[in-house]
């Protein structure tokens, strides 16, 4: 089967870099695969599960809290400040992460529209990184 190489990148080092089949990244629209040849575009990540897909199944998922990635038809370059395997996901940190979240949001009802975007979006990505902890 064709692949794509696909580079993963936080700001200390390069943690993956590899042809893949497949990607299926949280973008912030919604559930995006990626397969050799996809139209070149840059997306938002939301808090989310990126799944790789290599010899007909998938190998490897890691958490994210948020980021961008670059599709290119050759290659997917995903930029994250955090990244960690499903495998090593806790219920109690993302349960701290959203009681944390929660008070952070509440503050930030009379603040300004962005910052309670910024409040929303770490609250969402706590509760989706709960999700993926239960599901491992």
């Amino acid at each position: 089967m064709a692949t794509f190489q696909l580079e993963f990148v936080s700001p200390e080092k390069l943690l993956l870099s590899r042809p893949v089949e497949m990607a299926l990244l949280p973008a912030a629209e919604g559930e995006m695969g990626v397969l050799p040849g996809h139209a070149p575009m840059i997306v938002a990540l939301r808090g989310g599960v990126i799944s790789v897909r290599e010899g007909g199944q998938i190998t490897e998922q890691l958490f994210v809290a948020g980021g961008f990635a670059e599709v290119t038809p050759t290659r997917v370059t995903i930029l994250a400040d955090d990244a960690t395997p499903v495998a090593q996901l806790s219920r109690a940190d993302a349960e701290q992460r959203i009681a944390e979240s929660e008070k952070a949001l509440a503050e930030a009802q009379d603040a300004s529209p962005e910052k309670r975007d910024v409040a929303m979006d770490r609250l969402l990505s706590a509760r989706a990184m709960l999700a993926a902890a239960q599901a491992a």
